[in-house]
């Protein structure tokens, strides 16, 4: 799971970056590209961990990474093509929005920050689209066949572009499979960040009119402090700031209901493990997250759910209750489920 950080200038994009990963950026570094990969806490894993005592605990991790600036040595156009590129390698968009009063700036207008950069996103989709439909059409006229599904979709998408429409707001459009490959901008899920002072912990008004992206505050500045100290530093920096969990958390939580993700576990001696897939997927799916063997040759999905087994004490227990039971391949996997796959190959 990647997430691209984007924003406008003095939005606190960098800022936000470091408060999510811990990695300090010196003012010449944030002009270039950085990658973040961070650990998803979940204290079913530290619990699970305690009752087996594994060698080994891994946790699921996201990335997080701030795009390279658009060039200033290119010309405008070439620099905004190469910057949207690295942003479209994103499954889904962090967007950061100036809520902060900005020494030599104007005052912050949220909702227009906003949309100019929502304007953005749908301008590069909308000369995407406008690039394959040419193409078609060039094919077209030399005797190629175009597909009929992908030539219609692309109209589709050209009509809701032109009426500045992000393509999240129409789901057929944004999740087609025939538009995968495009990876379009505005078809991404996006989590607005209105970066507020320190003392501002309020959600703006404008966050209820976000054409269908997820709002959410974090104090930067604030933030960026907590990345730096010790988890008991940080848990009397929260108490004091009446927050109860650090916005990294809250972020990957967020992150996580925006792609539609979960997690199910693996457990035993050897190691306890996150994994990460998106909800409804089937158990024979989920078995090749771990090993392509392991879906070749998949016969049952030994199922206990994390509540379960905490309730029962242990998994013997939880067999004697009737909580531990077999599922076959279209079962779809639960968030929190405990998974044994048996196979054969």
């Amino acid at each position: 799971m990647k997430l691209a950080i984007i924003g406008l200038a003095q939005s606190g994009k960098a800022t936000v970056f470091q408060a999510l990963t811990g990695t300090p950026l010196s003012a010449g570094q944030k002009t270039e590209r950085h990658i973040g990969t961070i650990r998803v806490p979940d204290a079913r894993v530290d619990r699970l961990s305690t009752i087996y005592n594994p060698r080994k605990t891994i946790y699921a991790q996201v990335e997080y990474f701030l795009p390279a600036a658009k060039g200033k040595t290119e010309d405008k156009k070439s620099g905004e093509q190469a910057y949207w590129a690295q942003v479209r390698d994103g499954d889904a968009l962090i967007h950061c929005v100036r809520n902060f009063a900005a020494y030599g700036a104007e005052a912050p207008s949220p909702y227009d920050d906003f949309q100019q950069l929502d304007q953005e996103l749908i301008l590069a989709d909308l000369v995407s689209v406008e690039k394959r439909l040419e193409r078609l059409k060039l094919d077209q006229k030399r005797g190629k066949k175009p597909d009929p599904e992908e030539r219609d979709l692309l109209s589709r998408c050209q009509s809701e572009l032109e009426n500045e429409r992000p393509l999240r707001l129409t789901p057929e459009l944004a999740e087609a499979h025939k538009l995968r490959g495009f990876a379009f901008l505005s078809a991404k899920p996006q989590l607005v960040l209105f970066n507020n002072s320190d003392e501002d912990a309020r959600l703006p008004e404008i966050a209820a009119d976000l054409k269908a992206a997820t709002g959410l505050v974090i104090r930067g500045k604030l933030e960026q402090e907590l990345a730096g100290m010790s988890p008991e530093e940080a848990s009397e920096f929260l108490s004091e700031f009446g927050l109860e969990a650090s916005a990294a958390d809250r972020i990957i939580q967020k992150s996580y209901e925006l792609l539609g993700l979960i997690s199910f576990f693996t457990v035993g001696d050897d190691e306890v493990r996150a994994w990460t897939i998106p909800q409804a997927t089937t158990a024979v799916n989920a078995a090749e997250v771990i090993h392509s063997d392991i879906k070749k040759g998949f016969i049952r999905a030994e199922v206990l759910a994390y509540e379960d087994l905490i309730r029962a004490g242990s998994q013997a227990e939880a067999r004697k209750q009737g909580t531990m039971r077999l599922e076959g391949k279209q079962y779809e996997a639960k968030d929190g489920d405990i998974i044994h796959f048996r196979f054969n190959v």
